[in-house]
């Protein structure tokens, strides 16, 4: 027999390690269901999780795929561990490449090397004011900010698909929605030549870097964590919590907008309607991957970048249907969740006990 029992403290061995179980629960899982489904289980899972790794293009597309789930995943995490849930940060990535998409445009054969800063503030500044907008309704109203900024999603998708349709729209594109092919000044220089990395991996890991130093020596980081774990202690410390609230949303949407002005001026090269692609809620997963840390985000990020380059070829090769990333994605958060009860808690064996009462005989 077995039973639960608390710990009496998290176990910091177990932290570590059920994002490694929650992977091997994934992949098992993924067995299970590629043999129900009449597919190879072993080649379905080499397809996805070991082919990406073994040619440099492969490896360059996880770079462009990682860029902005380590960018958006290091902000989330920010706020997460100071208690502030900001879930709509596909909502300020689709607004930083509005805004930085329209400086682009603004700037269209506009030449120099400040052009490209520029479009990237920009960009920040749009993702920075998006997430605004639920910071001020959770410091002055107390509103919840997870379906605030879960609304905004919307409401930003549905204002991209609106310029691109109308303002913003190419006078060459015979009446396509879609803007203008950014000139070359506006586009994120190639870091590998012939592939579509790019220099934002760089910039993606030096933020990780610096959210590093930040959480490690900096007051601030020190007062997230505190504000998040204990927030009476906060306050008796100075911390402000509406401060912490605002801090964590404008970084989170600051960089979720630069993310966002990397996919326009990267891969893309322009404004579409069908320019945000669920970063912004891969990069939840992401987070808690990587349990909050920079360096796990970094790997983490990398991870779900390869699942989707794995799930692409899995389509392709395998006839596989179209939803199968976003399962491994959703397997892989349900087992995480699920295992994380291992950091708090332990599975022990009980014997079991004889019963203690006899019948006497007659």
């Amino acid at each position: 027999m077995f039973r639960i029992e608390p710990r009496k403290e998290p176990s910091r061995a177990m932290a570590y390690a059920t994002p490694f179980l929650a992977l091997l629960l994934t992949i098992l899982a993924g067995f299970v269901l590629f043999a129900l489904l009449g597919k190879d289980p072993l080649k379905a899972t080499w397809i996805i999780f070991v082919e990406p790794l073994t040619t440099l293009y492969s490896i360059s597309e996880m770079m462009v795929k990682a860029t902005p789930l380590i960018l958006i995943g290091i902000g989330l995490a920010l706020g997460f561990r100071a208690g502030v849930w900001n879930i709509g940060a596909e909502g300020q990535f689709t607004m930083g490449a509005l805004t930085g998409g329209a400086m682009a445009l603004a700037l269209y054969q506009v030449e120099g090397i400040w052009v490209l800063p520029l479009i990237c503030l920009a960009g920040i500044f749009g993702g920075m004011a998006w997430a605004a907008i639920p910071a001020l309704l959770r410091t002055r109203f107390n509103t919840n900010e997870i379906l605030v900024s879960l609304m905004l999603v919307y409401i930003a998708t549905l204002l991209l698909s609106i310029m691109v349709h109308g303002p913003l729209r190419s006078p060459e594109g015979m009446n396509f929605p879609e803007s203008r092919l950014f000139h070359d000044a506006a586009l994120m220089p190639v870091l590998i030549e012939g592939t579509r990395a790019h220099w934002g991996f760089i910039v993606a890991l030096l933020v990780a870097l610096a959210a590093y130093l930040l959480l490690r020596f900096h007051i601030v980081g020190f007062a997230l964590k505190v504000v998040g774990q204990a927030p009476r202690a906060a306050r008796f410390a100075g911390f402000s919590e509406k401060h912490m609230v605002w801090f964590s949303f404008l970084v989170s949407g600051g960089l979720a907008g630069l993310a966002g002005v990397f996919e326009a001026t990267g891969p893309v090269g322009q404004l579409v309607p069908a320019l945000p692609v669920g970063y912004g809620f891969t990069a939840i997963i992401v987070a808690f991957l990587g349990r909050l840390h920079p360096a796990g985000i970094v790997v983490g990020g990398l991870l779900l970048a390869l699942t989707y380059i794995g799930g692409e070829s899995a389509q392709i090769s395998m006839q596989l249907p179209s939803s199968t990333t976003r399962v491994f994605q959703g397997l892989l958060l349900f087992f995480l969740l699920t295992t994380d009860i291992l950091v708090n808690y332990k599975i022990k064996s009980v014997r079991a006990r004889p019963d203690a009462l006899t019948l006497n005989r007659p």
